[in-house]
């Protein structure tokens, strides 16, 4: 597998999806890896050459060194990728942590992207009567980073792991293919014959906590580039009036939202997530030629 260096000297894993068109940048939520995008970039490989990587202390590149799980080593890690892979003036679509983590690379390099999709980015506005705190604004993560340290690391076997989580909330919530590549890739073997999560519970916790602590709220008006951002009209996070605050700090912001998907929309429906987001980013899908004549 291919790896790019981050400037802190992370070792980030990347992976070439393949597809055709130009380069589009795939960042992933806190707790799953790159590969989990294997389902909507089969939906985009007409349209795009997809890039995803697994951010520090996810997948495969390892917890950073200093133990620091502050939110722009995410967008580090990204950019590291961005210029690993050679990606000129990439389009990039991320979702929650990955979203979030896409507009601080573009905050810490302005011109990297051509226009950012944006699913629900952990940008939050400080509370307001009118405009509910998300989720992870609960004192920084602690809900989230609680329920991260309680998580089962081990299993039996990825079919057990697999069978767990398609019986419960969250993740019962996901296509059974993107639940199958978050299984089949997110475990290591262990020597006993078992399996582990490679995103230890530790890790993903830590992530959880730093999540109000970037600072991109004030600076969104920063972001120059198109930005898309997202929503699932279910959403108990960063649903459609905490979404419109975000797009309407943006220059260049608009505003789409999902009904009948919640937070993991692209993970839940990646066909009319894909859709949705190549029309965004490159407009209509050209129409196949008509066929010709058969016959004189």
């Amino acid at each position: 597998m291919p790896q790019a260096v981050a400037s802190d000297g992370t070792v980030v894993a990347y992976y070439d999806l393949g597809g055709t068109g130009p380069p589009l940048l795939l960042a992933h939520a806190t707790g799953f890896h790159g590969r989990v995008w294997a389902p909507l970039v089969a939906e985009l490989s007409g349209r795009f050459r997809c890039f995803a990587f697994d951010q520090r202390g996810h997948g495969d590149t390892p917890a950073p060194a200093d133990g620091d799980f502050g939110w722009h080593g995410f967008a580090r890690d990204a950019l590291a990728v961005v210029d690993a892979a050679g990606l000129r003036s990439p389009f990039g679509l991320g979702h929650s942590a990955g979203a979030t983590a896409l507009l601080l690379a573009e905050l810490d390099r302005p011109g990297t992207f051509r226009a950012l999709y944006c699913y629900e980015p952990v940008v939050a506005p400080p509370p307001s009567g009118e405009i509910p705190p998300p989720v992870a604004a609960a004192p920084p993560g602690l809900l989230l980073a609680a329920g991260a340290r309680r998580r089962r690391e081990v299993f039996a076997s990825r079919p057990a792991a697999y069978e767990h989580y398609g019986a419960k909330p969250p993740l019962s919530v996901l296509a059974p293919a993107v639940l199958r590549a978050y299984v089949d890739h997110g475990f290591e073997d262990l020597p006993d014959g078992t399996v582990r999560l490679k995103c230890r519970s530790e890790n993903e916790a830590r992530s959880y906590e730093m999540g109000m602590s970037h600072g991109a709220w004030d600076r969104l008006a920063e972001i120059t580039c198109a930005t898309t951002v997202a929503c699932g009209g279910l959403s108990d996070s960063f649903g459609p009036a905490v979404a419109a605050e975000q797009a309407a700090r943006l220059p260049h912001g608009r505003i789409e939202v999902f009904d009948g998907l919640g937070h993991f929309g692209p993970l839940q429906d990646p066909a009319v997530v894909a859709a949705a987001a190549a029309r965004t980013l490159l407009g209509p899908a050209p129409a196949h030629a008509p066929p010709g004549p058969s016959g004189p």
